[in-house]
């Protein structure tokens, strides 16, 4: 068990680092919308591609972070009958939950999409927009994304299989004190500091 917790301790690594750097993806995609405002109402001018390429940040931030927010418990979850039973009951539904549904979806859609980046990548598939972006890059995401998730799940059940067995603490805990935007905050004030010194 000792391995399977080293191994899931390596995955939440993982999933903590995308998540960090994917924070400032969704700034990215706030300067360029400024940017791309101020241009068209400054100058009268603007291109799709500005546009698309919010959108796909947009995407990976979504699709890539999805692992993330599983480590930090922030999946919606609807608890209305699920916190009436003891917390070991709890756990055991949340391992069927993984097995049964996170596992054979995850693989779904990965197996179902990764024709379509590959055809995608193929044919050089441009977007229709005029000034549009490649396409295959943003279809990419989707099977990495759910790849990550897949992992992070992984991890899950392994938590939560040596929690049951008496091997770890209780995995269903959240994983932070504080909101991501005062993590975000902390980042950027961090880096500030950082380029001054």
């Amino acid at each position: 068990m000792s391995s399977l917790l080293s191994l899931s301790r390596l995955i939440d690594r993982l999933s903590e680092f995308i998540g960090r750097w994917l924070s400032w993806l969704v700034l990215a995609a706030v300067l360029i919308s400024a940017v791309n405002a101020s241009v068209r109402k400054a100058f009268d001018m603007s291109s799709n591609a500005f546009l698309e390429i919010q959108w796909y940040l947009f995407a990976a931030v979504f699709l890539l972070a999805a692992g993330y927010t599983m480590l930090r418990q922030e999946h919606v979850k609807i608890d209305v009958i699920l916190h009436r039973f003891s917390r070991p009951t709890q756990v055991k539904i949340e391992i069927f939950g993984i097995v049964v549904f996170l596992f054979p979806f995850v693989f779904a859609v990965v197996d179902l999409v990764w024709p379509l980046v590959v055809q995608a990548y193929e044919t050089g598939e441009m977007s229709n927009n005029a000034g549009g972006l490649i396409r295959w890059p943003v279809f990419a995401l989707v099977p990495i994304g759910f790849s990550l998730l897949g992992l992070q799940g992984i991890s899950e059940l392994i938590k939560r299989i040596a929690f049951l067995t008496g091997h770890a603490d209780d995995p269903g805990r959240k994983k932070q004190e504080k909101t991501a935007e005062e993590e975000l905050a902390e980042a950027i004030r961090a880096r500030a500091e950082g380029a001054t010194k």
